[in-house]
């Protein structure tokens, strides 16, 4: 699993790090079981605040996974026809 966040606060980041590993900024990875993988978004879901943050595994559908999204971002997973794709909100002007 691949976790993404963006103006996540310390204390999320330094959550994250226990579990997985921060190969970049921002990017976490690591390999659990579905119940763990769960566990891990919901707490990053109550401890985001302000920030945004996106997860994707490998899960048996069409494309080999599936991810979702959480906080304010641009980007919004939606399913169309039992295919998750990725809708881009315009810019506010």
């Amino acid at each position: 699993m691949v976790i993404v966040v963006e103006n996540a606060p310390p204390r999320l980041r330094g959550r994250l790090s226990l579990w997985l590993a921060e190969i970049r900024a921002g990017v976490y990875v690591g390999n659990y079981s579905a119940r763990t993988r769960e566990r891990i978004w919901d707490e990053t879901r109550q401890m985001i605040e302000s920030g945004s943050a996106v997860i994707a595994w490998r899960a048996p559908t069409d494309s080999g996974f599936a991810f979702d999204a959480t906080g304010e971002n641009r980007r919004e997973p939606v399913e169309i026809d039992g295919l998750t794709l990725v809708k881009f909100h315009r810019l506010a002007e």
